[in-house]
């Protein structure tokens, strides 16, 4: 682990994108809804900001958006501010509500093509003013983790989340609590960074591309993409009306455990015939650790039998913008199996037998 006094840049330019949610909120005394401020709200309740020795400059969503209402145009939104910027600053953070954020953290990881630099999420549970506020914290060792440097480089180049007093990498979490300010998880990989005294990282675990090159950003994506989620007693009608939504190009599945559905014919058969139209299903587990094993148990190898490809132990956000993002290159159906197989920016684990 390496101790973050020794990445300290203190001539890092940080380009702070606020889109909007909890931290920079607002409760209004009468009704106690919370509604969102501007930035300079933000900037007022952080004087810490001017003390960091860093350049940091700031863009805002006008309006601030809540992240209820986040989608594919707003991270298309984000991509563009951060390709036209990725000259200027040495690191990104983005401060985002937290009930879509890992979506966010997911579709940023493989829309930006070949990052170099730091892009962090985070948010706060509390608005930004309040008295226990955990967004401070959150907002001022984000900044720090994206000026963090190592023999003159970036010592992280992916897309993550810091929340909490951990680092962990975007297309790994889920928000898993609506409450605790430990509100995201990365079941299936460990933390990247832990924030106490010091920032305590872990290089090995962090993403680095294999090569140097520029940045390529996408964005297209293609919002084709379903979600099936089983449940016992799911009727006939509810699974043909998903798989035969008008233009469906991918399905979600959330099974049980490590990978099992239904072994009744009909809704194989309908999943068989969903494949045979050209239209992709992954199957990931709604289990929040473990991953997909397919060929553990019979019912799971019927599934393999109809044509149904494994999502290791993908999140479903990863996997829904996944999706969103191979068929926004234009591919078909039987390239992005292919692709789904690969980890693109470490995303899913492969088992020993699907490595090269």
């Amino acid at each position: 682990m390496t101790a973050h006094e020794n990445t300290r840049h203190d001539n890092a330019s940080i380009l702070l994108i606020y889109t909007g949610g909890t931290i920079g909120m607002m409760e209004n005394p009468e009704t106690g809804v919370l509604s969102p401020l501007d930035f300079q709200h933000l900037k007022d309740n952080v004087p810490e900001l001017k003390k960091m020795g860093y350049a940091v400059d700031a863009i805002q969503f006008d309006p601030p958006i809540d992240s209820s209402e986040m989608g594919p145009e707003n991270w298309q939104k984000l991509v563009r501010i951060i390709a036209d910027n990725y000259r200027k600053y040495d690191g990104f953070v983005i401060l985002h509500g937290t009930d879509t954020m890992s979506f966010t953290a997911s579709a940023l990881s493989f829309m930006l093509e070949n990052l170099g630099k730091p892009v962090i999420l985070t948010g706060s549970q509390l608005p930004i003013g309040i008295l226990r506020t955990d967004g401070k914290e959150n907002l001022i060792t984000a900044i720090e983790i994206a000026a963090a440097r190592e023999n003159g480089r970036p010592l992280v180049q992916e897309v993550c989340i810091f929340f909490e007093n951990n680092l962990l990498r975007g297309n790994r979490t889920s928000k898993m609590s609506a409450d605790h300010f430990n509100a995201f998880r990365s079941c299936n990989y460990p933390p990247l960074a832990c924030a106490g005294i010091h920032i305590k990282y872990d290089p090995p675990r962090i993403f680095r591309p294999a090569l140097q090159k520029p940045l390529i950003p996408h964005c297209r994506l293609d919002r084709n993409i379903a979600i099936l989620k089983l449940f016992p007693g799911i009727s006939p009608q509810v699974i043909e009306s998903i798989l035969n939504i008008p233009g469906l190009k991918a399905v979600v599945m959330e099974t049980y455990g490590s990978g099992n559905a239904p072994s009744e014919e009909w809704f194989l058969n309908m999943l068989s015939e969903a494949v045979k139209k050209g239209i992709v299903v992954v199957n990931v587990t709604r289990c929040i650790a473990g991953t997909v094993e397919m060929q553990r148990y019979e019912t799971g190898q019927r599934l393999l039998e109809a044509g149904i490809i494994s999502g290791y132990d993908s999140t479903m956000e990863s996997a829904v913008t996944k999706l969103m993002f191979l068929f926004g290159r234009g591919m078909c159906a039987d390239e992005v199996k292919d692709w789904m197989k690969c980890s693109l920016v470490g995303e899913i684990t492969l088992p020993e037998t699907s490595r090269p």
